[in-house]
């Protein structure tokens, strides 16, 4: 691995959606999702609104780097505000 450029927020940054990913893998195991409609105009289970909310967030973060000075934190903190109202709401 010696290959990549594993700084801390890199390492935190990735193995959150690992973490993610098998908390998402434990939980349809044990409790199979059903198809609902929330707040996006489309029927959506667990995963797919992981995978939106997950989208929604890069996109929050590069417009965040990209058209504020402020620390990349309150970037992050809001994107991961929006992955939890669209994983709820959505």
């Amino acid at each position: 691995m010696e290959w990549m450029a594993w700084t801390t927020p890199v390492a935190v940054f990735f193995s959150a959606i690992a973490l993610m990913l098998i908390g998402m893998t434990v939980w349809e195991l044990l409790s199979p999702t059903v198809a609902r409609r929330g707040l996006l105009p489309l029927t959506t289970t667990r995963g797919d609104r992981l995978f939106l909310g997950l989208l929604s967030a890069a996109y929050v973060n590069l417009a965040w780097a990209g058209l504020s000075d402020l620390p990349q934190w309150y970037g992050t903190g809001g994107s991961f505000v929006l992955l939890l109202l669209i994983m709820r709401w959505g």
